[in-house]
């Protein structure tokens, strides 16, 4: 800050030194300039005076600066005196460590030459000894002793060897020896390959595997597992031969005649699999890890070849694809007789759907197996995190790809077309055989329908295919939208017969129609009475259907999420985007039901209503006290009106569910309330008759919350203020339930309603009504 302030002190001189800016003071003569240029000179002596003021004040610190620097001299040649003697000892560690540092090099250097030295030596030691003992082995067929002594030679760098060796002598016995390796080597080769055929065709399991253990020896990896590969395959081909010629010549009347090909199939992926639990230890222990997927890419071509010989023979047994294609033409039979009569009866694909899905579960189960084999081989062998990726998404397109895969994918896309049929022609049976058992609320083919769906969907979960079970919740859902939902929405358009007169021509038609479709002639009433009992228990079927799709929705998901526990993100998907397809079938069968009890209020409940509250009218509520003494006494219609209400629901309270009945009885108080309104503003009322609705109200509202499971008073509170107005002393009275006095209690009614109803009060003048502020 001092330093700074200096500095500001020393540049002012500068500011006031230039004196050219004034005129020449002698050629002056005018007083006014002289008194200009006067002031102006005395401002720059003050300018000058107060500069030097500044800088006699910080000659003192100045000073101490200047002190403070001489007492730091001694310290600053200290300091160079302690640099310069530690840059010193610095150079001479660098030199030492740099000294140390290349007699350490030269060291190592000779110390790895020493061992390459030594191990030159032990090369042509072990040339020698490998010479030696091949010899032996080959003399007294020691094969396995043999191959050990020629892989421990292909083990060496003959280069390296002869590099090692300068002197002639030396250097024709070490070629020598490498001409009797390499002798040997390929005569071994040849023995081993010619013994291990023998051992093949002699049938000596043994032998097999001891030749096969010495491949790997003589650098012959892939000769040996191609060789091993070709015998698994063989034996797997013999042993697949013979459980289809043994199956194929199995009596009909043998339980296990409905699932011989899917019980041969089974043994075919049994011995496989057996063979890779047994041979797979063999092979990691004698040719490493990695080469499992060698020997079972080898080992499936022959699984695809046995595979597909046994499904020729279950489609030409079991008429596979000659029953698919009379199923497609039933399917789309056009309902003539003669097509009629020729269509497949569904109920003999039972067995053949079953073996169906057990060969699909049991190639799906294999194909786990492989799949789960490798993957274990591959993590084994591979470290980085991207390699093992890339060969497990290389193992899954196998899998995908390999001729079984699209061989079951055949036979289950057969499996889907009659498996649809099945359903279809089964839920259309059920419909047909409808029937209304006494006692029930629900008819025969709602239950009848749901436990086909449910089998059906189980059965293709069996088959251990998602792709079929996303194909038969597809099937299902379109049956539940299509053809279950239309029957019931065809029963429900036929409407709700509300007396038993015949209204039309057309009535009197549809019941001879009826009649004579059943063979009897039906009376009017009976026909009626018919129709409305369909009509409730369609009604019933709706709300049963939409818990029936809920339960069922869940408990497959549960059992699906349990069956295919490791699906792909992709499976999954479809997956739930199926379930939640059928899932939302539900809403659709709840619109239906309320389309149904919106059909039954028209038809019905208004039209019986109506005249009841509009009987209302017909009683004065502008009463003296021997008028209401006397409708206490006998009351002129609320009561009666409660008689008519229970004639009414005890129609339906037995023969309708009871979600559905306290719907049904949701829509009888709202049109209730709705005509009661209508009546209410077409009445006049005194002090009494308002006392006296009010008690109409309070028994009706209490009537029909004791047959409800609900309370009935939220849809009556509109009536109730209303009553609550009708029952004030004075009309200013409104003003403390209005408003800020309303306290808890919400208004239903708008001001301008307000008004209307204290209007109907005969003896509230209007004046005052006109005068209220709401």
């Amino acid at each position: 800050m001092e330093l700074g302030k200096m500095l500001s002190l020393e540049e002012k001189p500068k500011i006031f030194s230039d004196t050219n800016c004034f005129a020449d003071i002698k050629n002056l003569t005018d007083m006014e300039e002289i008194k200009s240029a006067y002031l102006d000179i005395q401002k720059l002596e003050e300018a000058h005076t107060a500069h030097l003021s500044d800088l006699f004040q910080g000659c003192a610190c100045f000073d101490e600066k200047a002190k403070t620097l001489n007492k730091m001299i001694p310290n600053l040649e200290l300091l160079e005196t302690d640099s310069s003697n530690l840059c010193g000892i610095i150079e001479f560690t660098n030199d030492l460590a740099e000294n140390i540092s290349s007699k350490v090099r030269l060291l190592d250097l000779a110390k790895s030459q020493v061992f390459q030295a030594i191990q030159r030596v032990d090369d042509v030691l072990d040339l020698k000894f490998c010479t030696d003992g091949v010899k032996a082995a080959m003399e007294s067929n020691d094969y396995e002793k043999a191959a050990a002594n020629i892989y421990r030679y292909l083990c060496l760098d003959e280069n390296v060897i002869k590099q090692s060796v300068h002197d002639a002598t030396e250097s024709s016995s070490i070629n020598a020896s490498l001409k009797v390796l390499k002798d040997a080597r390929v005569e071994m080769s040849q023995v081993v390959s010619e013994q291990f055929d023998k051992a093949v065709s002699e049938g000596n399991l043994a032998s097999v595997e001891r030749f096969f253990k010495i491949f790997p020896l003589l650098k012959m990896e892939d000769e040996g597992l191609g060789k091993f590969s070709d015998y698994l395959c063989q034996e797997i081909s013999r042993s697949s031969q013979e459980n289809l010629k043994q199956a194929l010549n199995m009596d009909p009347s043998n339980h296990r005649y409905n699932v011989m090909f899917a019980d041969v199939l089974t043994l075919l992926f049994e011995g496989i699999a057996r063979t890779v639990e047994k041979q797979q230890p063999l092979v990691e222990t004698y040719y490493g890890p990695g080469k499992l997927f060698i020997l079972i890419k080898q080992i499936q071509m022959q699984c695809d070849r046995q595979t597909k010989i046994i499904l020729d023979e279950f489609k030409k047994v079991r008429k596979l694809t000659e029953t698919a294609h009379m199923v497609q033409r039933s399917m789309y039979a056009t309902g003539k007789k003669s097509e009629e009569a020729m269509k497949l009866d569904a109920r003999n694909l039972e067995p053949l759907l079953s073996e169906v899905t057990v060969i699909s579960s049991r190639t799906e189960l294999y194909l786990r197996f492989l799949k789960r084999r490798v993957q274990a081989d591959i993590d084994t062998v591979f470290s980085s995190e991207k390699i093992i990726e890339e060969n497990k998404k290389e193992l899954q397109s196998w899998i995908t790809t390999c001729e079984v895969s699209h061989l079951i994918q055949e036979v289950i896309g057969y499996y889907i077309i009659m498996e649809e049929y099945y359903m279809r022609e089964s839920i259309a049976k059920a419909i047909q055989l409808d029937n209304i058992e006494p006692g029930n609320l629900t008819s025969s083919m709602t239950d009848d329908v749901f436990f086909i769906l449910k089998q059906c969907i189980k059965r293709s979960v069996t088959s251990d295919s998602i792709d079929c079970v996303c194909a038969m919740l597809n099937h299902t859902t379109s049956v539940l939208d299509a053809d279950f939902k239309d029957v019931l929405s065809n029963q429900i358009k036929t409407g709700f017969p509300s007396g038993g007169m015949l209204d039309n021509i057309s009535s009197a038609y549809n019941v001879m129609q009826t009649s004579f479709q059943q063979g009897k002639l039906q009376s009017v009433d009976e026909q009626n009475n018919a129709t409305r009992q369909r009509f409730l228990c369609t009604l019933n079927n709706c709300e049963v259907a939409s818990e029936h799709i809920q339960t069922l929705r869940k408990s497959l998901d549960a059992e699906v999420s349990k069956v295919f526990n490791q699906l792909s993100s992709q499976g999954q998907a479809k997956l739930e985007s199926c379930l939640m397809d059928l899932g939302l079938l539900s809403s659709k069968f709840q619109s239906l039901l309320q389309t149904g009890l919106k059909e039954l209020s028209t038809s019905l409940l208004k039209p019986e209503v109506k005249p009841w509250i509009a009987n209302f009218l017909s009683v004065s509520h502008n009463l003296n006290e021997d008028d209401l003494a006397n409708y206490e006494a006998n009351d002129p219609w609320v009561q009666e009106v409660i008689y008519n209400l229970q004639m009414l629901i005890n129609k339906f309270q037995v023969s309708l569910s009871t979600t559905i009945f306290d719907h049904l009885v949701s829509c009888l108080i709202d049109e209730i309330v709705v005509q009661l309104e209508k009546a209410l503003f077409k009445s006049i009322f005194n002090r009494l008759g308002a006392l006296f609705f009010d008690k109409e109200l309070r028994s009706l509202v209490n009537y029909l919350t004791s047959i409800t499971s609900w309370t009935v008073r939220d849809k009556f509170s509109r009536l109730m203020q209303m009553s609550t107005i009708l029952n004030l002393e004075q009309v200013t009275e409104i003003e403390d339930y209005w408003g800020q006095h309303a306290g808890s209690l919400t208004w239903r009614l708008t001001p301008a309603e307000v008004r209307q109803v204290l209007t109907l009060r005969v003896d509230f003048k209007t004046e005052d009504i006109r005068k209220l502020k709401l």
